[in-house]
């Protein structure tokens, strides 16, 4: 007995006619009675009365019924259960995130998925919040370390705040200040990231709310290549205190009440449910900040939003 002919059977059953059964299997109709045929040997008894053209179930095909119904439900419910399965251990995850987050606390985030993980692939696109917003619209990431507010509302997005992180001025290390204010970075030379990240934004955001335009030395930067900048002497960046971990050439000096704070968010389309390694991803990767907030050994500057 094959759960072919029963799904042959069970079309009949609810058709009554053996035609409209086949046109419904997407099989030739001589096929699908020879199938029909084959399991009524099988199980040594008529399936169908066929008399005058009309077919109607026989007791036999009555008992059959239902049981045959429950066999295809069950293999179906099966089919599911280890397609996820194996789609967790072969699947992957389209992750965007911002290059400050990847230079931070993702590597280790990563790390622990990959080890519990090994099997799904791990695709990381690095960009700034305005580019990694489109992709996910696009349908091109599955989930993106984003950061909040966005500039312009988008209803199509589900946002999940995870952290906050405080924004310093980095500088090569020697007399700097206990703090900075927004207006000390008046005149002085900056290093600039390029058009469409987030804080470059902020950064202009806050030197025009503080009455002048910033003077830059450069720009057009991604986050490695500022930060050597700096280390270079070219001039001083805003930056996510994070990022200066393991960093001996470069101080933060954070900036003076209230500052300037950033939230992180995690992402994903309204109208597409993230898959399940998706969703395993965002469970390591909360289970980590909640874990690394525990011991106290979160970069410094950022406070964990999200604890669930």
């Amino acid at each position: 007995m094959q759960l072919q002919q029963l799904a042959y059977f069970v079309a009949v059953a609810e058709s009554r006619h053996f035609t409209h059964a086949a046109e419904r299997m997407r099989v030739a109709q001589p096929s699908l009675s020879k199938q029909i045929r084959t399991l009524e040997t099988e199980l040594g008894a008529p399936l169908f009365s066929r008399a005058r053209g009309n077919v109607t179930l026989t007791p036999a095909g009555e008992a059959l019924l239902p049981l045959a119904r429950r066999m295809l439900a069950d293999a179906e419910t099966a089919r599911r259960e280890v397609a996820e399965l194996a789609g967790l251990r072969r699947g992957r995850v389209r992750l965007g995130a911002t290059p400050s987050l990847c230079a931070g606390l993702l590597a280790d985030a990563l790390a622990r998925f990959h080890r519990d993980y090994p099997g799904v692939e791990l695709l990381v696109e690095e960009s700034g919040s305005r580019d990694l917003v489109r992709d996910l619209a696009r349908g091109q990431l599955d989930l993106a370390l984003i950061i909040l507010p966005l500039q312009s509302s988008d209803p199509s997005l589900v946002t999940e705040e995870i952290l906050r992180e405080n924004l310093v001025v980095a500088s090569p290390p020697g007399r700097n200040k206990p703090y900075m204010r927004i207006e000390d970075l008046r005149g002085r030379p900056l290093v600039m990231f390029r058009r469409g990240y987030d804080l470059r934004e902020a950064t202009l955001a806050a030197c025009r709310q503080a009455g002048f335009e910033p003077r830059f030395a450069v720009e057009g930067g991604e986050m490695d290549a500022v930060l050597r900048f700096v280390e270079a002497g070219l001039g001083v960046a805003v930056v996510p205190s994070m990022v200066l971990d393991g960093r001996p050439g470069l101080a933060g000096t954070p900036l003076a009440p209230p500052g300037l704070r950033r939230t992180v968010a995690l992402a994903h389309r309204k109208d597409v449910e993230p898959t399940r390694a998706a969703q395993a991803f965002r469970a390591t990767l909360l289970f980590y900040l909640v874990e690394a907030a525990h011991h106290g050994s979160l970069p410094e500057g950022i406070e964990l939003i999200c604890a669930d």
